[in-house]
């Protein structure tokens, strides 16, 4: 089968074909046609299995065209945003509008991707002059919507990639927020890497008699992917990996940490090795999240250290080896972290580096994935046997061996806005469940919130997690004593007492 069977217009595979690809996968296959025919979509698809352009090309499709494929001229410069897509992060939001400019050059088509971390002032002129396919993330999207920047009544497909990570990352009350917003009439495409009971919720609110996809598995990794455990002690991890990276002359490595610290802590240790190394996560401007992802992508760049959300985006062709220098909190991320290699068809090679501390992870890793790794002892770094597990460290510095999603409670969320000079942004809900640290309470109408221990505030009005686009945003929640709102996870928000 090939792209001009599926019923794209001439343009569109055109502009496919100069890309260089020629045999559509099966997420394309089957969500192209799907898509065409106008009714919602549910698809289940991992990264790297071509999902992007599975939607990316019938959109173009359908808003290039009329009713019976004749092309439509889009020449207004007060065009109305047609399409929507909404994604987790800046850097996948960044990829997908690349897609859709990349497919849709020959088409007459506009796009625009707008995301937090940079001046809102550019987006709003570009949106002035006419956008006819939106890429967003939800907090900057939102951002506009309140200063009436964007008017999204005309908006005829809506995209939402990655829901999962979405909703992991507690975006759920804005996205129903940008819902309520767009007219009732309109296509919904679905797309999650993994199903879970809330994606389930979410589609049967969202979409109407949706056509189903599913291309591997519910929470399956990919079988092309070659996974392997290498025991190790966990003050011997850096030693281990530059092993690897040495012995095996790798020349393009992404590896996982689980914060932030533990990313720059690497680089620091693999740069006294000798081995180039850059850390990308939120707490990194954005010129030097793209300028670390464009030298990685290049080959210039021999290892890229990542934190799990900021890794999303990451779209290589032939990435051959991704390693877990620490394991995931949550075991559905460890299917997210290795989706980066073996992509669409290609194969690849993912390394977990495991220490006493992460045995429990593993284990519940492998029930999610249904299959036991194999282990292999690398000669000389051979784990004491006798070490007793320690907990394991997070942001606040509070060890737990683990950091289940669901917490209890709920309510009504809230966002605080950091004034005086502060750019915090911080989500809030109310409820019941567990904090990461105390919440501190200095009188503030907004304090930042660590999940995992009990979330405490004297006064304060809300207490919500950072990150509006991409940043962390855990999913247990606070108990609220005194606050109207208590949170429900994630990192604090930058503004200081003495704010609104």
């Amino acid at each position: 089968m090939s792209f001009n069977t599926l019923g794209l217009s001439e343009s569109i595979v055109r502009a496919v074909t100069e890309t260089g690809y020629t045999t559509p996968t099966p997420i394309q296959t089957q969500a192209i046609p799907a898509v065409l025919n106008g009714g919602d979509l549910l698809a289940g698809a991992q990264t790297g299995t071509g999902k992007t352009a599975g939607f990316t090309l019938p959109l173009l499709h359908r808003l290039s065209t009329d009713a019976n494929g004749a092309k439509l001229n889009n020449t207004t410069s007060t065009r109305p945003i047609r399409a929507l897509i909404l994604t987790p992060t800046r850097e996948l939001a960044a990829q997908v509008e690349e897609s859709v400019r990349v497919y849709g050059k020959y088409t007459k088509l506009n796009s625009a991707v707008i995301f937090g971390g940079v001046s809102i002032n550019p987006q709003i002129k570009q949106l002035r002059h006419g956008v006819d396919i939106l890429v967003a993330t939800p907090g900057r999207l939102l951002d506009h919507m309140a200063q009436k920047t964007i008017d999204l009544s005309r908006i005829e497909i809506l995209v939402l990639d990655e829901a999962d990570r979405m909703l992991d990352m507690g975006f759920i009350r804005d996205i129903r927020k940008v819902l309520a917003a767009l007219p009732p009439k309109r296509q919904n495409l679905l797309f999650s890497a993994t199903f879970s009971d809330e994606i389930k919720a979410l589609a049967d609110g969202l979409l109407d008699s949706p056509a189903t996809i599913e291309v591997a598995r519910r929470n399956s990794t990919v079988e092309i992917i070659s996974q392997k455990i290498h025991p190790v002690d966990r003050d011997k991890k850096h030693q281990m990996l530059s092993h690897l990276i040495r012995t095996y002359k790798w020349t393009q490595v992404l590896v996982f940490t689980r914060t932030k610290h533990g990313a720059n802590k690497l680089v620091e240790q693999l740069g006294g090795d000798r081995i180039n190394a850059m850390a990308i996560h939120g707490n990194k401007s954005q010129s030097a999240r793209t300028r670390a992802l464009a030298e990685f992508k290049d080959g210039t760049l021999q290892v890229l250290v990542a934190t799990d959300i900021a890794a999303r985006g990451i779209d290589i062709d032939q990435l051959p080896h991704v390693v877990n220098y620490d394991l995931p909190n949550v075991p559905e991320d460890y299917v997210h972290r290795i989706g980066r290699t073996g992509r669409a068809g290609a194969t690849g090679e993912a390394v977990s580096l495991v220490c006493v501390d992460e045995h429990v992870m593993l284990k519940d890793i492998e029930k999610l994935i249904k299959q036991t790794l194999p282990r292999e002892v690398i000669p000389g770094f051979e784990p004491d046997p006798t070490a007793k597990p320690q907990p394991i460290q997070l942001r606040s510095g509070t060890g737990h061996h683990r950091n289940p999603r669901q917490g209890n409670g709920g309510g009504n969320g809230a966002r605080g806005n950091g004034g005086n000079g502060g750019n915090g942004q911080g989500r809030a809900n109310a409820g019941g469940g567990q904090g990461r640290a105390p919440a501190p309470a200095n009188g503030n109408r907004s304090t930042g919130g660590q999940p995992r221990t009990p979330a405490v505030s004297n006064g304060n009005r809300s207490a919500g997690s950072q990150g509006r686009n991409g940043a962390p945003g855990g999913r247990s929640q606070g108990a609220a004593n005194g606050n109207r709102n208590a949170p429900r996870g994630g990192q604090q928000p930058r503004s200081g007492s003495g704010n609104r």
